[in-house]
């Protein structure tokens, strides 16, 4: 039996016209936003919430974590809000129940001043820096978890993690499945491709948080019960399960944030199909950061790229023979016929207007 979730963080622009990111948007003024919206009791123990208690909803404020020298949580520096869905039995459960959220944190946002948007990437800045630096206890955190050593990058970035867990699955299966997926990562990105701004300015290509983040930080997470089954590498491609309902889940952190949630049940359906797939060979630990970023700059215009995307759909699509599913691969078969991604209209819009307009991305 599958079970599907989706996590989605979602970007914001201020009622002034900025970009919402930690320099003009304090943690209490999403906080606000997040207790405006419902709390759902029947979600527990299957969402994790975590020490500090922000995750406590199916919204949560999304940022770093700040600490005193005695280990204190004492500031948070916030991005924006993560919607997460509930484990569910199918993509269209998920997809409905990601939808239902978003409209309702749009609602909420709206009313207090702040549209979301649709990008992956922030538009205007190239770095995040710790102010205050780091004090000598968060030091020591840097240094013993490797999670918190690469915690800059995602606080520019924007994007969708795809939960997906197998019930025949072992854990050395779910490792494999997350080589695969690591593996075969350059070629699936390129559809939800939602970055083609950086400084202000178009970029070279198309996914510039791609560019930037892959190598860096996982495409692939998997969760494991037992500590002994875990893999050493850099990133991590796997970690011990926090709960017992998050064991065999694999995390598949690669794509792009965009605002079309019919390509999220397209990659969904795609994962799925790579799941029960056997014929694909490649299997890797850590993601090949030269292959993503030559992907980040033309996508699926790339003829290798677009092969092995092709080649992909294909052995998803007969994986799938028989399954539902199958059929949400189409918005994905489109899009690779078309050669092109979310950013592209992006790109096109902005090359047209002579400057970029960040409310033609709202989601």
């Amino acid at each position: 039996m599958f079970r599907f979730g989706i996590e989605h963080e979602v970007a914001f622009i201020r009622a002034d016209g900025q970009f919402a990111d930690f320099a003009n948007t304090s943690f209490a003024e999403l906080a606000q936003l997040v207790a405006a919206l419902p709390l759902y009791p029947e979600d527990y123990p299957a969402l994790h919430v975590g020490d500090a208690g922000i995750r406590k909803k199916r919204w949560y404020v999304e940022g770093v974590e700040r600490f005193d020298e005695a280990g204190q949580l004492c500031a948070f520096d916030a991005k924006g809000i993560e919607i997460r869905t509930t484990p569910q039995p199918t993509i269209h459960a998920a997809l409905a129940e990601l939808h239902q959220s978003y409209g309702r944190l749009s609602e909420v946002a709206h009313a207090a001043g702040f549209r979301p948007i649709a990008l992956a990437f922030h538009p205007v800045r190239t770095e995040y820096c710790y102010h205050p630096p780091l004090n000598s206890y968060e030091r020591q955190l840097h240094q013993i978890e490797p999670e918190y050593q690469t915690e800059h990058v995602p606080m520019l970035t924007f994007g969708p993690d795809f939960n997906l867990s197998w019930s025949d699955l072992g854990p050395h299966e779910v490792i494999d499945l997350g080589r695969k997926l690591t593996a075969y990562s350059p070629a699936i990105v390129p559809f939800s491709f939602n970055a083609p701004f950086y400084a202000g300015q178009l970029w070279e290509g198309l996914s510039v948080r791609t560019a930037i983040r892959t190598g860096l930080r996982p495409a692939v997470r998997v969760y494991l019960e037992d500590e002994a089954d875990l893999i050493a590498s850099r990133p991590l491609l796997t970690k011990l399960a926090r709960r017992p309902q998050e064991v065999g889940r694999v995390e598949f952190k690669a794509c792009d944030s965009c605002g079309d949630f019919t390509l999220y049940a397209g990659l969904l359906a795609l994962l799925k199909g790579l799941a029960l797939d056997r014929s694909l060979p490649e299997r890797a630990t850590t993601p090949d950061a030269l292959a993503h970023q030559q992907a980040a700059r033309a996508g699926l215009a790339n003829p290798s790229i677009a092969n092995q995307a092709a080649t992909l759909l294909k052995a998803a699509t007969q994986a799938l023979h028989g399954d539902p599913d199958v059929a949400l691969l189409q918005p994905l078969a489109e899009a690779l016929a078309r050669r092109t991604c979310p950013a592209q209209v992006l790109r096109d819009a902005t090359m047209a207007r002579g400057r970029i307009d960040l409310l033609g991305g709202d989601s």
